[in-house]
């Protein structure tokens, strides 16, 4: 296995979300963790092409190492799309062959490429021809009716034999045939002894484990039973301060030291930029508002925030306003 910033990183990472997981989504993950794989949303192949490059691939340097995970099929377009990306720094260069969603199904990718390895195949070797940065992909365990014990380890085999030695595994089919994006990430059941066989099948490979995973102590669990990294999901996201805050002691043995109210604080230049740019605050205290899930206090931070951060001229000092909340009740 490679060693470089991206696969070391990889021992614990956050999936890319859809409408989560954006540059400031990004920005506030970075605070609460120096150390994990942070990545960006899906962005389409040929979006990357033809569109605002600015606009899509835009990043603020503290947020590395993050990658981008792209989507598509065709291998030219692909490779033209990773050699942008890394052109604009990215770390890593990531394949969906996970996502469900009727609108990547018409595109051919996302999950839909699990019934293609080929295919995949060749899209990677496109893209490793291309850059010099890590190109990995994230899949699923099969879709709809195939048998995950037999497409899973075809899939690893084909796709590593272009190139990919690091693999996301959502441990999910997906069923691209009536259930929902939404749907797909909880109902159909999850196989993590699956992935943990492929593990045994393929100890060349750098294997990450997805799906499900709530806790920084599962995440513990299924490194010290041999996966080489843990990709946390919606957890990270609605929950940030359990997950991220004590990520860099537990997983990489090295301490942030920083709370959740530091992490606030520390978000007020970048808010300040964001609206001096033009930015609402609104687009970046999104991504906030469960930062102090679980705690007392969090009601009114969020109540604060959904009912102040859209008025004219809202900036930290609505921030601030709302973090009173929680430490008023704190002292």
């Amino acid at each position: 296995m490679p060693n470089n910033a991206a696969t070391a990183a990889a021992r614990l990472s956050i999936a890319p979300m859809m409408d989560w997981t954006d540059r400031h989504c990004r920005y506030l993950h970075r605070l609460m963790t120096r150390h994990a794989l942070l990545y960006t949303e899906m962005v389409t192949a040929p979006a990357i092409v033809h569109g605002d490059r600015d606009r899509l691939l835009g990043f603020h340097d503290a947020e590395q190492p993050v990658a981008l995970q792209l989507g598509g099929s065709d291998p030219a377009q692909l490779a033209e799309a990773a050699r942008i990306a890394e052109g604009c720094g990215y770390a890593e260069i990531n394949l969906n062959c996970g996502c469900p969603s009727d609108r990547v199904q018409s595109g051919r990718f996302g999950a839909v490429l699990m019934e293609d390895p080929a295919l995949v195949a060749a899209c990677v070797a496109a893209m490793i021809n291309a850059v010099k940065v890590p190109v990995t992909v994230k899949c699923r365990i099969g879709v709809d009716d195939q048998d995950p014990a037999k497409v899973l380890p075809d899939f690893l085999a084909q796709v590593s034999a272009a190139g990919v030695d690091r693999f996301s595994v959502h441990a999910r089919k997906a069923w691209l045939q009536g259930l929902s994006p939404k749907e797909n990430r909880d109902i159909p059941p999850l196989d993590y002894d699956l992935v943990m066989k492929m593990k045994g099948l393929f100890p060349y490979l750098h294997l990450s484990i997805n799906g499900g995973i709530a806790s920084l102590e599962a995440a513990q669990d299924f490194l010290d039973s041999g996966l080489d990294g843990v990709m946390i999901g919606r957890a990270a996201y609605h929950t940030p301060a359990d997950v991220l805050l004590d990520a860099d002691a537990r997983i990489f043995d090295d301490p942030m030291g920083r709370s959740a109210e530091d992490v606030v604080h520390l978000m007020l230049p970048y808010i300040a930029d964001h609206i001096a740019q033009g930015g609402r605050l609104g687009q970046v205290s999104r991504h906030m508002l469960g930062l102090f899930q679980g705690r007392p206090g969090a009601r009114g931070w969020r109540r604060h925030l959904s009912e102040n951060v859209h008025a004219d001229g809202a900036g930290p000092d609505v921030m601030l306003e709302a973090l009173d909340h929680v430490t008023r009740i704190a002292a």
